[in-house]
């Protein structure tokens, strides 16, 4: 099997590495969690072949006994080394019922820099601060970039049809060992009626996972739009499954906690200010859309924003919906003091559709870049100080601004 380093969060953590707070990493089920801790090990033992590094995957047989806390904690105090650097790394770390106890203790006494990874239903983002009451660094991880699909297959140089592929498989890379599209569709799905029908519905005590899974592909189905609770319970009304705001409002909450789905707010570019109705949500992989839905109202456009929204989030950047009077700009980007405006778009070859995506870009009277990325197919290019920039290309990191 091709093993693919995911370079980005190896630096990640390297660069957090011996900071005094236990790092978690999270993300939606088979992002690849446990692979990047285990290359973090790798790593570790290269550098220092002196160092304590002290693992268990608590979901292996011959760590039955550690799924206690007390016996937990016991066990990481008797493998820690004096007088020399030490490193715990738990997988699965949910399994052991109170292991916050064991983890706050250890973290507590100084005895280990403290690495976790576990179910997504059990270290939500929403949880963390309550089990570590502030003392974590989360380590976010997304499944495969396009730019890690390519390399996975090896083909970096028609990145065009690889887009193409890179649309229907999505980045849950379990799921390219299958040689067959069935298997492969099938994957992607069980990965992700396990996060609703297991990981959500148990963990809120939810009757049934019907409601949850309507609401699920009703976002599917609108990635890339603006909407608020009531939209969707309106439109589930409408067509035959009552619901109420409330709920619909609690369960994108769950969805969004468990890394399905990102919410992204709206940004008042003129007023400088964040506005607090009608967001928008994207959805962690592409792949899960078209497991889920295939091609039904497939909006090639609002698929390629999805994906930007993402790569935008791997590379660090906040992303806000810009509002400017009454014109929308995809993406207002921020990583410190950096801005960045952006328009995403499918094709921008006529001219109405052209004008229509540079037109607000251009109204914005501030200094920072504006950007179109689209399926241009060719290199960047300027167009009265808008960028113009081919969406395979960036994504594969080819070209940035």
């Amino acid at each position: 099997m091709t093993t693919i380093e995911r370079v980005d969060y190896q630096e990640y953590i390297w660069s957090i590495k011996d900071t005094p707070d236990i790092k978690v990493i999270t993300g939606i089920r088979r992002a690849g969690k446990s692979e990047i801790m285990k290359a973090f090990i790798k790593r570790l033992k290269a550098n220092d072949a002196a160092a304590n590094v002290v693992y268990a995957d608590l979901s292996v047989l011959e760590n039955e006994s550690l799924l206690e806390y007390h016996t937990l904690y016991n066990w990481a105090k008797e493998h820690h080394r004096p007088e020399t650097k030490n490193y715990l790394l738990l997988d699965e770390v949910q399994l052991c019922s109170g292991f916050e106890l064991a983890i706050n203790s250890l973290h507590s006494l100084g005895l280990y820099d403290i690495y976790l990874t576990g179910s997504n239903a059990f270290l939500l983002s929403s949880d963390l601060a309550t089990l570590f009451t502030g003392r974590h660094i989360e380590v976010h991880v997304l499944p495969f970039s396009f730019w890690e699909y390519c390399a996975y297959h090896g083909n970096t140089d028609d990145l065009q049809s690889m887009l193409d592929k890179y649309v229907v498989d999505g980045g849950l890379s379990g799921s390219y060992i299958y040689g067959h599209e069935r298997g492969r569709l099938d994957y992607v799905r069980n990965v992700y009626h396990t996060i609703l029908r297991r990981d959500l519905t148990e963990k809120y005590n939810l009757k049934d996972s019907v409601m949850l899974e309507q609401v699920a592909e009703y976002m599917m189905d609108n990635i890339s739009n603006i909407t608020s609770p009531n939209n969707v319970s309106n439109c589930l009304t409408a067509n035959g499954s009552p619901s109420n705001h409330s709920t619909i409002g609690a369960y994108l909450k769950y969805l969004c906690d468990a890394f399905v789905l990102y919410k992204v707010p709206r940004y008042d570019i003129q007023g400088k200010k964040y506005l607090q109705s009608l967001d928008k949500y994207y959805l962690a992989d592409c792949g899960i859309r078209f497991a889920t839905l295939g091609k039904r109202n497939m909006d090639f456009g609002r698929v390629y924003e999805n994906m930007v929204a993402l790569e935008l989030i791997r590379r660090g950047y906040s992303i806000y919906v810009g509002k400017l009077y009454k014109k929308e700009i995809d993406f207002v980007a921020m990583r410190g003091t950096e801005k960045i405006y952006i328009q995403v778009s499918d094709s921008i070859v006529s001219d109405n559709t052209f004008k229509r995506e540079t037109e607000p870009l251009l109204s914005i009277r501030d200094a920072y870049p504006k950007v179109i990325v689209a399926r241009t197919r060719h290199e960047v290019y300027d167009y009265q100080g808008v960028i113009v920039m081919d969406l395979a290309r960036w994504l594969n990191r080819v070209d940035n601004w």
